[in-house]
C-alpha cells in the first residue's frame, strides 16, 4: 500500500488481537543482514489494512499500511505488486517469505518468518473474515470525499 507519513497511528484492538512484534531480517546485500523489529496492529475498523511499524536503532520508526490479504497471500503465493510484493522463499531451514518494498523514497527486502505471522492473521480473519472487511464501510461518504474533496457537505 503506501508509507504512512502522518502523525496518525492506527487504533488496535489488543483485547481482540495483540500486536504482533516480529523479528525480521532486512537484507542489505546478498551476504548482509540486519536484525529489524516490526510491529503489526490491527484494527477492526479498517480490517483490510494492517499497519506496520519498522522499529528502527539509528532514526525514527518507519510505518507503512498493508493489506491483510497482500500479507496472507504472500505466506503462501507471490502477492502484491507496485511497491510492495511479498512471496515465499524456497524450502529450507525455516519457513519464511520475503518482503519487498520498492519506491523512489525505499528499496528494501525483508525475510518474515512464516509461523508467527500467519498465526496472528488468522486471529484477525477469526475478528473480521476476509468476505466481512467491507462490511459497514460509508461508501457514500468515501466517494462524495474522494470526488468534492475533504469535507464535503451531504446534500
Amino acid at each position: 500500500m503506501h508509507r504512512d507519513q502522518s502523525p496518525l497511528r492506527a487504533r488496535s484492538a489488543p483485547e481482540l488481537v495483540p500486536a504482533l512484534h516480529l523479528d525480521l531480517d532486512q537484507m542489505l546485500d546478498e551476504f548482509t543482514r540486519q536484525p529489524v523489529v516490526a510491529v503489526l496492529r490491527f484494527d477492526p475498523d479498517l480490517p483490510a489494512v494492517i499497519t506496520v511499524e519498522f522499529m528502527s536503532e539509528r532514526g525514527p520508526a518507519l510505518v507503512w499500511r498493508l493489506g491483510r490479504e497482500l500479507l496472507h497471500r504472500g505466506l503462501t503465493a507471490m502477492s502484491g505488486s507496485g511497491d510492495v510484493r511479498m512471496w515465499p522463499m524456497a524450502p529450507g531451514e525455516r519457513p519464511s517469505s520475503w518482503l519487498l518494498f520498492e519506491s523512489e523514497e525505499v528499496n528494501a527486502l525483508f525475510e518474515v518468518p512464516i509461523p508467527p505471522l500467519a498465526a496472528w492473521l488468522d486471529a484477525t480473519y477469526r475478528i473480521i473474515p476476509a468476505e466481512a472487511e467491507m462490511d459497514g464501510l460509508d461508501w457514500d461518504g468515501f466517494l462524495r470525499e474522494l470526488l468534492e474533496g475533504p469535507g464535503a457537505s451531504p446534500e
